[in-house]
């Protein structure tokens, strides 16, 4: 059993950009916030299944390019009208062992994540009207120390801390951190491959909660917090109770 979807006019009159909105969690947000009334702009890197996605939806409209690409977030940026939230997924973090670490993903990662918190921060000003939000997504998994984790350790460190910085630095629009446990995503399918069941049985059995989060899980708090005009600054933990327990 997931949380009721949102259903009522809480975002009617408002548009929602979802970056990396073409499935999983980004696409449900986009969902979710159409039921609420939004008109939805989507981006994502797979043209095919961004179309597909955006009919499905309703979009207002689509723009297929990698938000990395500094030049096109520029021109995308530019071509927008005046908007209240936006929300940004992303690829996964990077795991690697310490004598396997490639300095060049390494970047890859940041620019994934830090960077683009930073770039879409500086596009804000002007763009998203007072009282909107930014969005961003982490993990709670970087809160764990194994080997492999130095990178997503770091950056779940640090995004807590830049988020609430950029929450003062572009205020009175709001930011925040969405930080996630295990969700069950099409890119989860792709890490975990054959032991995905396994590991939906393991959470079944060991969350406090006793179901796997999932995709609307995410959206509903994401358009709680674009709703919710008190919420600035703050990083909202959603695993199901992952980090209570040995999982």
């Amino acid at each position: 059993m997931t949380g009721p979807a949102q259903t009522g006019t809480a975002l009617a009159g408002q548009t929602v950009v979802v970056i990396g909105g073409s499935a999983g969690m980004g696409l449900e947000t986009a969902r979710q916030a159409r039921a609420e009334g939004a008109d939805v702009i989507l981006t994502g890197r797979d043209r095919d299944r961004l179309h597909k996605a955006a009919t499905d939806v309703g979009a207002l409209r689509a723009a297929a390019f990698d938000a990395t690409d500094w030049a096109a977030l520029d021109r995308f940026f530019g071509d927008l009208p005046q908007i209240d939230h936006v929300m940004v997924t992303g690829p996964g973090p990077y795991y690697a062992k310490l004598a396997d670490l490639d300095h060049a993903r390494a970047v890859g990662d940041y620019n994934n994540h830090q960077w683009l918190a930073i770039a879409v921060a500086q596009h804000a000003v002007g763009r998203v009207r007072d009282g909107g939000t930014l969005l961003f997504m982490a993990s709670t998994g970087g809160r764990s120390r194994a080997p492999g984790l130095s990178v997503m350790a770091a950056a779940s460190a640090a995004l807590p801390a830049l988020i609430a910085n950029l929450a003062v630095e572009v205020a009175p629009v709001r930011v925040n951190l969405i930080a996630a446990g295990f969700v069950d995503t099409p890119l989860s399918a792709r890490l975990l491959g054959d032991d995905l069941d396994k590991r939906r049985e393991q959470l079944r059995e060991t969350l406090p909660i006793r179901r796997v989060i999932e995709p609307a899980d995410i959206a509903a708090l994401a358009v709680h917090i674009m709703v919710n005009t008190a919420l600035t600054g703050a990083t909202y933990d959603i695993d199901g109770g992952e980090q209570l327990v040995s999982a």
